[in-house]
């Protein structure tokens, strides 16, 4: 199975997001115990990636991915999506069983 992925959109909005952050900042993507379904994504700002990371580029956008993690979210992108009822960063796991209908969190 792949790594994690970014979508272009994604891309566009991290650098976005971390432009008034230190050079090196990006998206950080956990896998926490929780929410409605099992487990749900963390998705948050990080300064720099940790020494064990996966560390995903494209077009100088950095997405970072702890090792325990890693494993659900193989396979995986990362997207940003604008809709009517809201805009935020979704992942496209094709590991999750079921999800929430907020997408938040998923099964495996």
């Amino acid at each position: 199975m792949t790594s994690v992925t970014l979508s272009q959109a994604a891309a566009t909005r991290i650098k976005a997001v971390v432009a008034g952050e230190p050079a090196g900042a990006g998206l950080r993507v956990a896998v926490e115990g929780g929410g409605c379904s099992g487990f749900q994504y963390e998705i948050a700002v990080a300064a720099a990636p940790k020494g064990d990371d996966l560390i995903v580029e494209k077009d100088g956008a950095r997405l970072f991915v702890d090792p325990v993690s890693l494993p659900f979210l193989l396979g995986s992108e990362v997207d940003w999506v604008d809709e009517l009822i809201g805009a935020a960063f979704k992942v496209k796991n094709p590991n999750a069983k079921s999800s929430c209908g907020c997408g938040v969190s998923f099964a495996v």
